[in-house]
């Protein structure tokens, strides 16, 4: 893997992206895991839902939350071009919007989308999960993905422009035994086409989907970047 990099020292009171519904989802406090904080959350949740997608947002410190533009585009990819079977929550880590708690490094965000996770389970007994995220949500993803507990079903892991210069993976959270799936720009700072192919390598991954000419964020990119995920997030309902 390549040399881990230190991230810039975050902005006191970072810029965050304003609350968006998106159509079929409700509000939803999700306890936290082993009595950890609590979450602010959406979710949609259909009745004849055949998978859940878990999002993960960006990082927290730098402005990311559940409305961050990647979390916010592939939800609404969901809501019209899942017919109605695929259930989703997007969720605000620890510390961020009405979430309880501080950011934890890492950590205690794994906790988080374990605790989302185990909601959906819960919720949906029986349906496969894809644990998926965009940047530093990408890395909390597949780590939670490894961590869940087995009848959680976490089948599928989705990393969207995983930030391999500044987050490790230990040997066990690189031999996850799901399916992965990979997304990233040519042009991205934070993880080139090597790397993002040496991980997909080391993963296991089934693709590793390049868009030429895209950043970090997928700028004027997002929803064609989240159409061509579909597959990868819900191969139950893509055509």
């Amino acid at each position: 893997m390549p040399r881990i990099e230190r991230l810039p020292p975050p902005p006191p009171a970072p810029t965050r992206s304003p609350p968006v519904a998106v159509r079929g989802e409700e509000f939803l406090r999700i306890d936290g895991w082993n009595g950890g904080p609590t979450l602010d959350a959406r979710v949609c949740i259909p009745n004849s839902a055949v998978r859940a997608v878990v999002l993960c947002h960006p990082h927290p410190l730098y402005g990311g939350s559940m409305h961050s533009p990647m979390c916010l585009t592939v939800a609404r990819c969901l809501s019209e071009l899942g017919h109605g079977r695929v259930a989703w929550v997007r969720f605000d880590f620890r510390g961020v919007g009405a979430s309880e708690g501080h950011y934890d490094a890492g950590a205690g965000e794994r906790e988080d989308a374990l605790a989302a996770i185990a909601t959906m389970a819960r919720r949906l007994p029986n349906v496969p999960i894809t644990a998926a995220g965009h940047s530093f949500g990408s890395w909390v993803a597949l780590r939670a993905a490894v961590a869940a507990p087995r009848e959680t079903l976490v089948t599928r892991a989705v990393l969207f422009a995983p930030s391999t210069r500044l987050f490790a993976l230990s040997d066990s959270e690189l031999a996850y035994s799901g399916t992965t799936s990979i997304f990233v720009g040519s042009e991205d700072d934070y993880c080139d086409v090597d790397e993002a192919r040496e991980l997909g390598r080391r993963l296991g991954a089934d693709r590793v989907y390049v868009f030429e000419g895209f950043d970090h964020h997928f700028v004027r990119g997002r929803r064609r970047v989240a159409e061509e995920a579909l597959s990868s997030l819900a191969p139950e309902v893509a055509s």
